[in-house]
């Protein structure tokens, strides 16, 4: 009997790697076209500190996501990139990081399933999609950039907002979305996976502290001047209502954060305040 108990632990245990084995972890950028997105957008300093010690199954989505969601070019791509990956590395069990626009992309991919045949198979390896400052409800920005006067359109191009992303995430285009389109908003049906949000509430750029050069402080310069079209709470892109519009709320960054310093919407894909320990921890 004590041999039979001794196999079945070790069969357990056996099966637990091997299912930690083929766990693997998506990066899915925001809005833009990217073609090296480890490097230009997330950088390699903040994807290999969030999966030291989680293995070295991971992809990082490069896509035209100036696209509409449904475009081929856009979610296709997505779709096409994220089946590839499970394939070729035998995934189980999918973690995706999404940032800003790329949380509309997934909860495209989530809300449509029978939209494209590859989408199946991969709702059903995601185990669950943290959401950084996504752009749920849209953001007063890009209501600035298409229908503001001139200097705003102007701020906009400089900014490299021109594009059909930017027309979608108007306020009244996301909330048609999210009545029609999409899930994961009140009143509609839930995501078929979790989908919990990490929100920026604030940017720093005092000239003197030197947790507003995380990232770079030129963009948080930046971002303090975009705030200006934003309510208080705000990561400079994105109001924290529009972040935890969609899925439920995992934390409000002050709240997790290293020195309870807020995280701007440039940082909230960088190596800042303990936000990549946060997702190493979570994985």
């Amino acid at each position: 009997m004590r041999l039979c108990k001794y196999l079945l632990l070790a069969c357990l245990l056996g099966t637990a790697q091997f299912v930690q084995a083929h766990q693997g972890v998506a990066f899915v950028h925001g809005t833009g076209k990217q073609s090296d997105a480890y490097n230009d957008y997330w950088t390699g300093s903040f994807v290999n500190s969030v999966m030291s010690g989680n293995g070295n199954r991971y992809v990082v989505i490069n896509c035209n996501f100036e696209k509409y969601m449904w475009d081929s070019a856009a979610t296709g791509c997505l779709a096409d990139q994220l089946s590839q990956f499970i394939q070729n590395q035998g995934i189980t069990s999918l973690y995706v990081i999404t940032h800003s626009h790329g949380g509309n992309m997934v909860r495209w991919l989530m809300s449509n399933p029978t939209l494209d045949s590859r989408y199946p198979n991969i709702i059903n390896k995601i185990s669950k999609v943290v959401a950084i400052a996504p752009s749920s409800k849209g953001t007063p920005l890009a209501d600035a950039v298409v229908d503001g006067n001139s200097f705003e359109q102007i701020l906009g191009w400089i900014l490299g907002y021109d594009s059909d992303a930017v027309k979608q995430q108007q306020l009244s285009w996301m909330h048609q979305y999210n009545n029609t389109n999409l899930y994961g908003t009140a009143g509609r049906p839930a995501l078929p996976k979790p989908f919990v949000n990490i929100v920026g509430t604030d940017v720093d750029s005092a000239i003197w502290d030197s947790d507003s050069y995380c990232g770079g402080y030129q963009y948080q310069v930046a971002l303090e001047v975009t705030q200006n079209w934003l309510n208080s709470c705000s990561d400079g892109f994105l109001e924290c209502s529009s972040q935890s519009g969609a899925g439920s709320l995992w934390f409000n960054d002050k709240s997790r954060t290293r020195g309870r310093e807020p995280l701007s919407h440039h940082q909230s894909r960088r190596k800042c305040f303990n936000l990549d320990v946060i997702l190493r921890n979570d994985i």
